[in-house]
This record gives structure tokens, sequence and C-alpha cells, in this order.
């Protein structure tokens, strides 16, 4: 175990706390006007999914797990799960759909992906940044309407809605941020 400063840990680090292993959802440095600083984590244990949020000054120490993280390709998805592979040993692994959440929309056939891995088992998923897919659903551009600030609903192949540009129509393949749906540009393809 390695002891870090509790200010240092980011999303998908994994600590150990009296003896349990928690994957970091969220970490949120917080400066107060008066007082001491502290971070604020929301964490998941890994054993059984309870989700715990804690407070830490932060200059204290915390106990981070040894995690590997390894690429691996996404292959498919069945009820058992989401299967990866490591590009390097073939060695397959399968990470339950609890542990991936919301990420698990953007998952697409041969994508490389981030797997931190435990004792074997794959404990936490980090996507690419960025993932094109196409506009599926969207309202047609009025005229007259301009490019700037306005934004409009759309619905893309993975099912989750977004916002983008006047401009964009149904058929548009865009780049979207795997971090929050969020509009980056059109695709360059």
């Amino acid at each position: 175990m390695v002891k870090v400063i509790a200010s240092t840990l980011r999303k998908g680090n994994v600590v150990d706390i009296d003896g349990r292993l928690y994957v970091v959802l969220t970490a949120e440095n917080i400066h107060p006007g008066k007082g001491t600083p502290v971070t604020q984590l929301d964490m998941r244990r890994i054993s059984d999914g309870t989700k715990i949020s804690e407070r830490y000054r932060t200059t204290e120490q915390v106990e981070r797990a040894h995690v590997e993280d390894r690429p691996h390709t996404f292959l498919y998805s069945d009820g058992e799960g989401f299967h990866f592979m490591n590009p390097e040993t073939y060695d397959q692994i399968a990470m339950q759909a609890d542990d991936i959440g919301d990420q698990s929309a953007y998952l697409q056939e041969g994508m490389q992906v981030m797997l931190s891995v435990h004792e074997g088992n794959a404990i936490a998923i980090e996507l690419p940044q960025r993932v094109v897919l196409e506009v599926v659903e969207t309202e047609p551009a009025m005229k007259g309407q301009t490019a700037s600030s306005s934004y409009k609903p759309a619905v893309l192949s993975n099912g989750v809605r977004s916002a983008v540009p006047p401009h964009i129509s149904t058929g548009t393949r865009i780049v979207v941020m795997t971090a929050d749906g969020s509009y980056v540009e059109r695709a360059k393809d």
C-alpha cells in the first residue's frame, strides 16, 4: 500500500480504508473562505457496491491500493457483463454493469479502454475522452436561427440525449465527450 495526500486523489483511483477497497467516483477539493481546505470523496466499495462519502483534510494521508492500469479492447456485452481482452496476452476479463455505470452507453466494439485491475479483477474503467456517434433524431434547423448560443436536443446512436448546434441534422456523425455527453464538434470522417 502507498500513502498519498487526499487532495491528489482523482476519479477511478482505488483506496484502502480499514482493509476494504473503494473506488473513487468523484473527488472535489473544497477551499472555504475560513477554515481548513478539505477533499470530498464519493466512493463505491468494490466488494458489495455500497456508496459512501468521506471528507478529509487536504493534507491528510490516505492509503492507495496497488492497482495496475492496463489497456484492454472492448469485445461485447451479454448477460454475464461486459467482456474485454488484453491485447498483449489475449486474456479476457468481464466487468459487471454496476461497475461500469453510465459509461456503458459509450462502449463500442473494438474500443480501447484502460481497466484498473486488482488481484485479477477489473474494478474500474477509463474510457477515451471523446467518441464519435451518429445523430439519430433531432429537430430540423429553423430558418434565421443563429449558431452562436442556441442548441437543440438530439438523440445519439447509443441512446444518450445531448444538445447540438442548429446546423447539425439527423444522420450527422459528431464527436461527444464521454464524461457528460456534451457536443464537441462534427466528426471529420
